[in-house]
């Protein structure tokens, strides 16, 4: 068994610890906000951790990375789940507000795989084609030995952290086409791209749907294995932050998700433990 050790997961960035914020109307619930790619995680988390925990109740809503670490600098979330780094301005922020740089837990590996309808022959795509297609100075699939038609790029919206991902490592500081469309969930992507042949979008691993693909990027396939051992070239960790190291029925839930239950829980919904056997 290759364990990655719950210790480092934990990445204490604290400078000084200030009075943070109890979130607004929790009582003794622990309140996750954030990230879409992980919504269907962090429910199935709730439900599997609150049948053994019957008094802890666990709330969790999405709107986004973006949206779940303004909850977190507001105070009105006890835990902000995002499956991006904070970006500089944030991190500034939640220093003003609460004196401290924050807590990061890694919960889950990720594969960010590129949508494909199943109708369209391409099935390997380099990093370099990616950039060009969401960047729109890829218009036509016969451009990467695709059948000839226009290409119809689906992303997810700037609130998301799916969506800066991608930005950063691989359009590398360009835009997004400007005819892209945008999309407000993964499954709403994955809707899109099943219901026109020439569409490509983005997303976590764990989605899927009938009629679509998820292609191989520089040749390497999204597969567990391949994301475990960090050879797929978009692969990225799911995180939780807290403005501080968290105590209580917080500090139980997130020691929950890291340890064997919780990390089975990841396998389930279709993203990688952070251990398994055979690695």
């Amino acid at each position: 068994m290759n364990i990655r050790s719950l210790v480092p997961v934990a990445l204490y960035g604290v400078l000084a610890w200030g009075c943070a914020s109890t979130p607004q109307g929790a009582g003794d619930a622990v309140r996750i906000v954030g990230s879409d790619t992980m919504l269907e995680l962090n429910r199935r988390f709730a439900e599997s951790f609150m049948r053994g925990h019957p008094g802890v109740p666990i709330l969790v809503d999405g709107g986004g990375s973006g949206a779940g670490i303004e909850a977190l600098i507001a105070g009105t979330t006890s835990i902000a789940a995002a499956s991006r780094p904070l970006s500089s301005a944030e991190v500034a922020r939640l220093y003003e507000v609460h004196q401290t740089l924050g807590v990061r837990f890694l919960v889950a590996q990720d594969a960010l795989s590129i949508f494909l309808n199943a109708a369209n022959p391409v099935r390997n795509l380099s990093l370099e084609q990616l950039r060009g297609l969401f960047a729109g100075t890829i218009t036509d699939w016969s451009e990467v030995g695709g059948s000839p038609g226009p290409v119809q790029v689906v992303v997810r919206p700037p609130s998301s952290g799916t969506h800066r991902f991608f930005r950063d490592h691989v359009l590398a500081g360009e835009l997004y086409a400007k005819s892209a469309t945008a999309v407000p969930t993964t499954r709403g992507v994955l809707a899109a791209v099943a219901a026109d042949p020439r569409a490509i979008g983005y997303g976590g691993q764990a989605y899927r749907l009938d009629g679509v693909i998820s292609c191989a990027v520089d040749g390497v396939e999204p597969t567990e294995e391949n994301v475990g051992r960090d050879r797929y070239p978009l692969t990225r960790y799911l995180v939780f932050y807290t403005t501080q190291p968290p105590t209580g029925p917080v500090r139980q839930f997130i020691d929950w998700c890291l340890g064997e239950s919780g990390q089975r829980v990841v396998a389930d919904v279709g993203y990688v433990p952070l251990w398994s056997r055979g690695r």
